[in-house]
């Protein structure tokens, strides 16, 4: 499994990296603009990735507008449905509004901080990522 993982916060970055490289290749970004690049330069390659975790709440692009422009990316080379990429929100922001606002923008999973890493797996395997 390729995975891009999104964090500002060095500590969860370290956290999710350590978390998900036993599951596949994991790259990390620090704001929302490097995992579009990144995203973009994978898709481009023809070496997707199989899944991105985004935090919210990142410089430069926040992880709405990162999880926006995948998915824009993905639309405009008519990529869809399980061709496309899964998308977990990692993220302190629990109200229902931005719950709800991920979702309507194309996220996957909506994962609360602190990771629960029970849920977070059982998440992975809902999604045949493991």
């Amino acid at each position: 499994m390729k995975i891009l993982v999104a964090e500002d916060d060095f500590a969860s970055r370290k956290f999710m990296a350590k978390y998900l490289q036993k599951y596949g290749d994991c790259d990390i970004t620090v704001d929302g603009e490097e995992a579009v690049d990144a995203f973009l330069m994978a898709t481009e390659d023809e070496e997707p990735y199989d899944l991105v975790c985004l935090d919210v709440m990142m410089p430069v692009l926040d992880g709405y507008q990162a999880l926006k422009a995948i998915r824009d990316i993905e639309k405009e080379r008519g990529i869809m449905g399980d061709q496309a990429v899964k998308i977990i929100m990692t993220t302190a922001l629990n109200e229902e509004k931005n719950v709800k606002k991920a979702f309507e923008m194309g996220c996957t999973v909506y994962c609360g901080k602190p990771v629960d890493l029970d849920k977070f797996e059982m998440a992975l395997k809902k999604l045949g990522l493991i």
